[in-house]
């Protein structure tokens, strides 16, 4: 199992959003950024449009689980993980199907 780091700072947040590369899976969308770094770096954008702060911080909870279980590897770069209303209510076995279906149409993981 790889480490995982967190993404931090709006700046970094809004170059991922700008020009990464966009992979959807059901109601989860990630985002990727090749970036020599010696881990992967996660971070995780749920909009209010997903529910009130309990719900949206229950979803980011929920990914990150979703994301230290998934099967295929993390390579190095930065991830920004977000997700749609549809997400809070997902088991967790179909949330990370999903995301990992997501992971492996980036074509970033090692096999």
């Amino acid at each position: 199992m790889t480490t995982v780091g967190r993404l931090r700072g709006r700046a970094t947040f809004a170059a991922i959003a700008a020009q990464g590369r966009t992979v959807r899976s059901g109601p989860i969308r990630v985002r990727f950024v090749a970036a020599p770094d010696n881990c992967p770096r996660v971070g995780y954008a749920i909009g209010r449009s997903v529910g009130g702060s309990v719900l949206r911080n229950r979803v980011r909870r929920r990914l990150r689980a979703a994301v230290a279980t998934v099967n295929m590897p993390l390579t190095s770069g930065f991830y920004l993980i977000s997700a749609e209303t549809a997400a809070a209510s997902m088991p967790f076995g179909e949330l990370v199907t999903a995301l990992d279906a997501a992971i492996a149409r980036l074509g970033t993981g090692t096999e």
